[in-house]
């Protein structure tokens, strides 16, 4: 164990060193800087912008420094715990990020669980009515789940809180009058009047995945020979199904923490921009919109390493679920 985490942590290592320099080559490759935004928009203001001006925000910005010496600039500060400055709101970087991440992170693990909570005793019962209607119906609907766009059913599910349900929508996780207001039992049913749209729109592609493979796995597992030999011992089906078969069909839901992580940085940022939602997918999107080069590397880095944690967690707990797979 200890010289699988070893060697997983150099990889790790090497791992976020070239990804670094490929996201920051990849945010400075587009045409145009923060220099020629600010310059159209005090032009757009009205006057002329000198040339000492425009040298002074080259200076400020950096924007002549070669690819490699803006890199060493970056990384060097990084390190040191300075995500330098946002370009277009002239704040701590991190400061941004920190007003985000809280709702970003309670967001993803809500629909994760919301994801899991379902699909797994839903896979299990497809698995187990193999061929019924009901099996039929809920593929469909899987499939639907699995092949409409995120940004697409969060504005069918707006249509149909707008229309239906006479719901204000587009506002967030709060509506105005409770945005500022202190917590209380009536803020807490707004957000969660407010929060269903999010959680279904990010957790239904999520779901049907889920339960597919997990519908999948169980009935591969459902046929091995030691579920039979349990069978013939006499276990009642609930007990064989359960006990045993879920045990180890459960494995790819348990690699999917992988990509979990991941998604709490980033998550659909598009869907994020159109439910208007305070999330770091939409300030990401923002970012690399408005050539804001130090907050977008920086989001793509956390991304980096919550990808490379999580494949890491996932295979400790794949160990721990199952322990006929060994770490070496």
């Amino acid at each position: 164990m200890t010289t699988f985490l070893a060697r997983r942590v150099v990889y790790m290592i090497i791992t976020m060193i070239l990804a670094s320099f490929i996201g920051f080559f990849l945010i400075e490759l587009p045409p145009g800087s923060i220099v020629d935004i600010k310059i159209d928009q005090l032009r757009a203001q009205g006057g002329n912008v000198p040339q000492d001006q425009i040298e002074a925000l080259k200076r400020r910005y950096g924007v002549d420094d070669p690819l490699h010496i803006k890199y060493w600039k970056w990384i060097s500060r990084t390190l040191q715990g300075d995500f330098g400055t946002s370009f277009e709101t002239d704040t701590p970087v991190a400061g941004i990020i920190a007003q985000r991440l809280p709702i970003t992170f309670a967001l993803t693990f809500g629909t994760a669980l919301f994801a899991w909570l379902i699909s797994i005793p839903l896979g299990v019962y497809l698995a187990t009515n193999r061929g019924s209607i009901p099996d039929y119906i809920i593929t469909f609907v899987q499939f639907l789940g699995i092949a409409i766009p995120n940004f697409a059913l969060a504005l069918i599910l707006m249509v149909f809180a707008a229309l239906v349900l006479r719901q204000d929508v587009g506002l967030g996780f709060f509506s105005p009058q409770y945005v500022n207001a202190p917590w209380s039992f009536a803020k807490f049913l707004n957000l969660l009047s407010n929060l269903w749209i999010p959680v279904v729109v990010l957790g239904a592609s999520a779901t049907a995945g889920l339960t597919r493979v997990m519908r999948a796995n169980l009935l591969d597992v459902l046929n091995a020979q030691y579920i039979q030999t349990a069978r013939s011992k006499g276990l009642q089906e609930h007990a064989v199904v359960w006990k045993h078969a879920v045990r180890n069909a459960v494995h790819p839901l348990v690699m999917s923490i992988g990509y979990l992580l991941p998604s709490i940085v980033v998550g659909d940022a598009l869907a994020g921009v159109i439910l208007n939602l305070p999330t770091l997918g939409a300030l990401y999107l923002r970012a690399l919109q408005a050539t804001d080069m130090y907050l977008g590397i920086t989001i793509l880095m956390m991304q980096c390493i919550m990808l490379l944690l999580g494949n890491l967690i996932a295979d400790l707990l794949l160990a721990w679920v199952d322990p006929r797979v060994r770490l070496e």
